[in-house]
C-alpha cells in the first residue's frame, strides 16, 4: 500500500539526523482530536539538530507555553508545508528574527508570518533544536506535512517511515443494536463481545445472535518494531458475507472536522472507561471525511433464521494485517433485556436552541451543540451545577452563567467558575467572563461546575540567585511561579526598568531569562517580576543581582 501512492517519495527528508522511531503516528486517536503528524523519538534528549525536510521558506512561527510550544512552519515550492513542533530553540538566524519581534511586542507568546524572502532555507539546513515545549509529555519532535489547503497528511505517504513488521493488536469488540427492534444476544443495549487470539495472529469472536439493524465497534492499536508505544492504525475495512461494506482510511483529514473524533469513537465508553472503541458505522451528524466504500453507512441488517459472517481487517501502513471474524446467527428472541432510559424533566433536541434555568444558574445549549437528542440531568445545589450524562459528546461549546448578586461586592472580584474534575472533584479553572453580577463560561464538557473563590496571589521563588548576589557566571536567570487555584494568567519581568523575555514552561512552572539577550550590561541590576492569576491576584518579586 505504501508504495502505491501519488505522493513524491524523495522530496522530503528525515528532519532529524537519527533513524526514525515513532512515539505517535498520524491520525492517532487523541483526546478530542486526531494527531496531525508523527511524533519522532529523540532518544530521551533535547537539543538534537532539526533540519529542513525540503527547501522552502519560513512561513509561520508560533510560540506558546501550551499546545505545540515552539513551532516552526516551512512552506515549500511544491505547495506543501512542513511543521516542526515542541522545539527547544530555533536556529540562530530564525531565533534572532523571533526575539526581535518578541522584544518589540513585549511578549513570549507570539505568532509571526515572516515575508516570503525573509527566512529562505535549503533542504537539510539547520532550522531548530528538538525539545519538550508546550503540551509535550516528553522530548520528541512533532513533524507534519500539510497540503496546499492546510490539510495534514500522513508523512509515511512521502517515504518518511520506520521499521514495522508487527501486526496491529485488537483488544476490544462491541456490537450495537441500532433500530428500535434490533437485538443482540437477547438485549437491545450495546454488548461487549469476547474475542480470542488464534495461533495465526488473527482473532475470532464468540458467535452472537442478532436481529434488526446493528453495527460494530473495535478497539485497536498498532506497534512498530523499534518502540512499544500504543500507536494508531492506518486502515480499517469490514466485510459482510464476503463483500466490503465499510472502510476508514487515515490518510488525511481537515482540522475543521477533527472534533468529530467524538462521533467516531464511543464517547460514553471513553468518558467512563477510557477505552477508545471506534465505531464501524457512520453515526448521525458525523462530518468526518475518513470513510470509503460504505454500504448503508456500515450498518448491517440481520433477519431471523439466517447465518452470516462479519469480518474486520485492521492494517498498519506497512500492510501488516489483523483480522477479526464474527459469526452471526439471525435469531429472534421473544424475551429480551430492554435498554433502560434515564428520563428527566429536561430534553435536548440537537437541532434546536435550549435554555435551562434553575435558581442562580442558566445554561444555554445552542442549535447543533450535540450530535443527537437526549434527556439531560440538570440539578443545582449550593452553587454547584450538575449536568449529565458526561458520556454525551458536544461538537461545539455551550454557555453556563451563574448569578452572583447575592455575594458581597468585595468578594465578587475573586470568584470564578470551576469545573469539578476527577474522582475527588478537584476545581479546575474554566475561562470565566465577569460582569457586575454574573459569571459566565463556555465549555464542551458536561459534568459538574461550581463557583469558586481565589484570594491567594501567585507564589514567586528565585531558583538560581538571591538578593544582592553576584551571579557573573550564570547563563540564565531562573524563577519558579505557581498558583494553586485559578492558575497563572500573565507575568511581566524587567531588569533596570527594561522588559526582558522570560520563557514560560508551565510543566515545570518555570520562567527563564537568557543573559545572552544582553538587555543590561551593567554590573548592578534591579530585577522585578509581577505575576497575575486568572482572577487578578498579583504578586511582585524584586531583587538586586550583580554581574561582572
Amino acid at each position: 500500500m505504501y508504495s502505491q501512492n501519488p505522493y513524491p517519495q524523495d522530496y522530503f527528508a528525515n528532519p532529524l539526523e537519527i533513524p526514525i522511531v515513532l512515539a505517535g503516528t498520524f491520525a492517532e486517536l487523541r483526546s478530542n482530536h486526531f494527531h496531525s503528524g508523527m511524533d519522532i523519538k529523540t532518544q530521551h534528549r533535547q537539543g538534537l539538530n532539526v533540519l529542513a525536510s525540503a527547501e522552502g521558506f519560513v512561513s509561520r512561527i508560533k510560540i506558546s507555553p501550551f499546545g505545540y510550544g515552539k513551532a516552526l512552519y516551512i512552506t515549500h515550492p511544491n505547495g506543501y508545508t512542513t511543521v516542526y513542533a515542541h522545539l527547544s530553540k530555533l536556529a540562530p538566524k530564525i531565533e534572532s528574527y523571533l526575539k526581535e519581534q518578541q522584544y518589540d511586542q513585549e511578549s513570549y507568546g507570539i505568532e509571526l508570518f515572516p515575508p516570503i524572502k525573509a527566512l529562505v532555507l535549503k533542504k537539510g539546513e539547520l532550522v531548530a533544536y528538538s525539545g519538550n515545549t508546550g503540551s509535550s509529555a516528553g522530548p520528541h519532535l512533532h513533524f507534519e506535512i500539510r497540503d496546499k489547503n492546510e490539510y495534514p497528511m500522513n508523512p509515511m505517504l512521502f517515504g518518511i517511515n520506520t521499521k514495522d513488521t508487527t501486526r496491529p493488536l485488537i483488544s476490544g469488540l462491541y456490537a450495537y443494536p441500532i433500530s428500535e427492534d434490533a437485538q443482540i444476544n437477547k438485549s437491545n443495549s450495546k454488548q461487549p463481545i469476547r474475542i480470542t487470539k488464534q495461533a495465526d495472529g488473527n482473532y475470532i469472536a464468540e458467535s452472537i445472535t442478532a436481529v434488526g439493524k446493528i453495527g460494530f465497534g473495535i478497539e485497536t492499536i498498532d506497534r512498530q518494531d523499534l518502540a512499544n508505544n500504543k500507536n494508531g492504525v492506518y486502515n480499517i475495512q469490514t466485510q459482510f458475507n464476503g463483500s466490503t461494506n465499510f472502510e476508514i482510511d487515515f490518510k488525511t483529514f481537515s482540522f475543521y472536522e477533527t472534533n468529530d473524533i467524538n462521533r467516531l469513537i464511543d464517547y460514553d465508553i471513553y468518558k467512563t472507561e477510557k477505552d477508545k472503541i471506534q465505531k464501524l458505522f457512520i453515526d448521525t451528524n458525523n462530518g468526518l471525511s475518513l470513510y470509503k466504500n460504505t454500504i448503508d453507512q456500515g450498518y448491517l441488517t440481520i433477519t431471523d433464521s439466517t447465518s452470516a459472517v462479519y469480518k474486520i481487517k485492521v492494517s498498519d501502513f506497512r500492510d501488516n494485517e489483523s483480522w477479526v471474524t464474527i459469526p452471526i446467527d439471525g435469531k429472534l428472541s421473544q424475551d429480551i433485556l430492554k435498554k433502560s432510559l434515564d428520563v428527566t424533566p429536561n430534553y435536548i433536541y440537537e437541532n434546536q436552541t435550549s435554555t435551562i434555568a434553575e435558581e442562580n444558574v442558566t445554561v444555554t445549549f445552542y442549535k447543533n451543540t450535540f450530535y443527537e437528542d437526549f434527556f439531560i440531568d440538570f440539578k443545582i445545589s449550593n452553587d454547584t451545577l450538575q449536568i449529565l450524562p458526561i458520556g454525551q459528546a458536544a461538537r461545539k461549546s455551550f454557555n453556563i452563567t451563574f448569578d452572583i448578586s447575592k455575594y458581597n461586592d468585595a468578594d465578587k472580584e475573586k470568584l470564578f467558575i470551576a469545573e469539578l474534575v476527577g474522582y475527588k472533584k478537584w476545581p479546575k479553572y474554566s475561562t470565566t467572563t465577569r460582569t457586575a453580577n454574573t459569571l459566565s463560561t463556555y465549555t464542551k464538557s458536561l459534568g459538574y461546575y461550581t463557583i469558586a473563590s481565589d484570594t491567594i496571589p501567585p507564589t514567586i521563588t528565585a531558583l538560581n540567585f538571591k538578593d544582592e548576589q553576584w551571579i557573573s557566571n550564570a547563563e540564565t536567570l531562573n524563577v519558579k511561579i505557581t498558583d494553586d487555584l485559578s492558575g497563572i494568567s500573565d507575568y511581566r519581568a524587567t531588569i533596570n526598568g527594561k522588559w526582558i523575555l522570560m520563557e514560560y514552561e508551565y510543566k515545570t512552572n518555570s520562567l527563564t531569562y537568557d543573559f545572552n539577550d544582553q538587555i543590561s550590561t551593567e554590573p548592578h541590576n534591579d530585577f522585578k517580576l509581577i505575576v497575575t492569576d486568572n482572577v487578578g491576584n498579583s504578586s511582585t518579586f524584586e531583587a538586586r543581582f550583580h554581574r561582572k
